[in-house]
């Protein structure tokens, strides 16, 4: 396995134990990485690609949580690891991804072992609750129509490219909201001149934003 993105976040001896102790994992796009309410006994760094996490409200409908990419881990997962819980939380591979899986025994003991990883933990929860924190601002306070260009733009942010690849459907279940809806703005948003429509697929042209 190929670990030198790494290099750059933890010490060498702790790569030394990663790659001795991880187990290394591909998936296509749409693989689900965790599901509800499975005991979690790993946490995923991602190596490439991008995963979406994803919680169930109380209607039983997903919302999108935060994504992850590069060197970035679930913190949620972490959590479920320590306190052999079952998942609050689905992760699916938005594009085709590779992790590398670090077993649920070696999580707490890194921490007083290398300073480099209790740092990464750290910083892993900070990233994430702040996401959270904009993600119910977005939920609270932000019109659907703003909340759907922002969601287009971290699309973009993440895939590196002004194609994104996406049903209205999947759009309006990550959203909370009705196909119909999504739809309709999106429908104007053509009309603004600022995408362009295909079948599951929307282009963002220079002016999106």
């Amino acid at each position: 396995m190929n670990l030198e993105k790494l290099s750059n976040v933890f010490e060498p001896q702790l790569i030394k134990e990663i790659e001795q102790f991880g187990i290394f994992q591909s998936f296509k796009e749409g693989d689900v990485i965790i599901d509800f309410g499975k005991y979690i006994r790993m946490m995923p760094i991602v190596l490439s690609g991008t995963i979406k996490v994803l919680k169930m409200d109380e209607h039983n409908k997903e919302i999108l949580l935060y994504y992850l990419s590069n060197n970035e881990s679930c913190s949620m997962a972490y959590s479920c690891c320590l306190e052999a819980k079952k998942s609050e939380i689905k992760a699916i591979a938005e594009e085709d991804t590779e992790i590398i899986a670090i077993p649920h025994v070696k999580l707490d003991d890194w921490l007083c072992t290398y300073p480099s990883w209790k740092n990464y933990i750290m910083r892993s929860f900070n990233e994430r609750f702040t996401e959270l924190l904009k993600s119910i601002e977005s939920i609270a306070f932000h019109k659907l129509d703003e909340r759907l260009i922002n969601y287009l733009l971290e699309k973009k942010k993440f895939s590196g490219s002004s194609a994104i690849k996406i049903s209205h459907y999947t759009i309006a279940d990550e959203l909370a909201t009705s196909r119909v809806v999504i739809s309709r703005l999106l429908k104007q948003l053509e009309n603004d001149n600022k995408i362009i429509l295909y079948r599951n697929e929307i282009k963002l042209l220079s002016n999106f934003g």
